[in-house]
């Protein structure tokens, strides 16, 4: 399985379509086998959905995302988890633990 999670230094970036990079971790029975950062491609509506698919990319787990992003990932059948926040790797320690507490999408369009 493989991750994504879009960043901002260690932290997890709040508004997924503006972020610069993202942290992407494969994932092999339950712990984490391999960590690659990769620049996001230049801004365009519906290319995240399909750049990240193209990476192999199972899951996202994101500050905010808007509604229509989701439904593009959705087609990409990826799953998207939004409301998360704090470190990276905390984030992701605690999605791989099935405790990860997320707030509310903090992306309103």
């Amino acid at each position: 399985m493989k991750i994504a999670i879009p960043s901002q230094g260690n932290s997890v970036c709040p508004h997924f379509g503006h972020c610069e990079q993202f942290l992407i971790a494969e994932v092999q029975d339950g712990k984490v086998i391999g960590k690659e950062t990769v620049a996001a491609p230049p801004h365009e509506p519906g290319l995240l959905p399909r750049y990240l698919a193209g990476k192999g990319v199972d899951v996202v787990i994101a500050g905010g995302m808007g509604s229509r992003a989701q439904q593009l990932f959705a087609q990409q059948n990826i799953r998207v988890i939004t409301g998360a926040s704090g470190l990276i790797d905390d984030v992701l320690a605690a999605f791989l633990g099935g405790n990860l507490e997320t707030g509310p999408n903090v992306c309103d369009h």
